[in-house]
């Protein structure tokens, strides 16, 4: 393992381990507390330009397959580990996570005190930094962030959409048959806009007998209100996805051409916050963001589900006025969830198709596929 240098914008200056591919990368650092799923978070669009922070100890000890991504490949700037274990033991294993990070550019930091760094990040905040195994000088490292733009001033959307349609068939992983059970025939169809799925949430959507068609992030919103009324299609789904949504101008306009058609429509984290930006309620940055498999949102039947969580940006309270909160979180009590008032469109913030256990939020995708004609 060659050596690593990693310069925060707070003046932390670390030296640790590279088991990934080499070269210099400037980002965001956040971090995640899941235990588990470290190929599933490395491999979700929503991460473009960040470094992940994984806070369980052992990472890579059961490998990578193909069936595990979430999307075609890495899309994290890098990821932090404080033991990787590259000889891995898993009937399912193919490879070892760090050929998966050197195939995809990505760089791999272990034998650095991630507990120590979690810490920092959640007194001080996400913040930017850069990372490299070519430049082991402070100042040097320091010029090169300084001169970076920031993850706001970026639109990844443009880099992890697809850029042509297509139709997605797969449902969810069945372990009996270690395949994906394929779907079957649907007369409801719905549009993905693609900010940056996640192949899970595709499953999911065929899982509840909805026939799923993908399409890129720059659509035009007259074409989909023409499918729309013509009947082929009987409602849009807005994707999760990386960035600043706020930054989202071009694809805001053509959001609120689809909320006043009143077109049938569910989102899920950046589709969430578009939705409120579009109604002309803006999001806000949280300090540290909200990463991992373990948080507890109580729904509006005040049942409490265990929730995956992947976001730096959350929807206003504000956003009270013209619509029913149906999810909140019991971390911090942010809000999770909405259904707006008068019209056929709800959204969540968390991701009910991670499955983190024990009581989770699968249900709103067939709430989703029963409002569809």
């Amino acid at each position: 393992m060659k050596d690593i240098y990693i310069y925060l914008e707070n003046g932390t200056f670390l030296k640790a381990k590279s088991f990934g591919a080499e070269g210099t990368e400037v980002g965001e650092i956040v971090f995640n507390t899941s235990m588990t799923g470290y190929q599933e978070i490395a491999t979700d669009p929503s991460y473009a330009g960040q470094f992940v922070t994984f806070t369980a100890p052992e990472i890579g000890n059961v490998g990578v397959n193909e069936n595990d991504n979430e999307s075609t490949k890495v899309h994290c700037k890098g990821v932090f580990a404080r033991a990787y274990n590259d000889d891995y033991s898993n009937f399912r294993g193919e490879k070892s996570f760090s050929e998966l990070l050197k195939e995809n550019g990505t760089l791999g930091i272990c034998d650095i005190d991630t507990r120590y760094l979690t810490k920092m990040l959640r007194d001080s905040g996400a913040m930017m930094m850069i990372a490299s195994t070519e430049i082991d000088n402070i100042e040097e490292l320091k010029l090169l962030l300084d001169s970076s733009p920031r993850i706001e001033d970026i639109n990844y959307i443009e880099q992890v959409s697809t850029t042509q349609s297509y139709i997605h068939k797969n449902g969810a992983w069945n372990m009996s048959t270690m395949s994906y059970n394929k779907a079957v025939m649907s007369d409801k169809k719905v549009v993905v806009v693609d900010f940056g799925v996640k192949r899970n949430i595709l499953n999911e959507l065929v899982e509840a007998g909805l026939e799923v068609e993908v399409v890129p992030s720059s659509f035009q919103a007259e074409d989909l209100i023409q499918r729309y009324e013509s009947n082929e299609i009987g409602g849009i789904f807005l994707s999760n996805g990386p960035g600043d949504p706020l930054t989202l101008s071009n694809e805001k306009i053509e959001v609120q051409k689809l909320i006043e058609k009143n077109i049938p429509m569910f989102a899920i984290c950046l589709g969430h916050q578009m939705l409120s930006i579009a109604h002309g309620h803006d999001t806000y940055k949280l300090k540290f963001g909200q990463h991992g498999g373990n948080h507890p949102v109580k729904n509006s039947k005040n049942v409490v589900e265990i929730t995956a969580q992947n976001h730096n940006y959350n929807v206003p309270d504000s956003i009270a006025n013209i619509a029913e909160l149906t999810h909140i979180n019991l971390f911090d009590n942010t809000i999770e969830g909405v259904k707006y008032k008068n019209k056929p469109i709800f959204s969540v913030q968390h991701h009910p198709e991670a499955s983190p256990g024990p009581h989770e939020s699968k249900y709103i995708f067939k709430e989703f596929a029963d409002s569809i004609k």
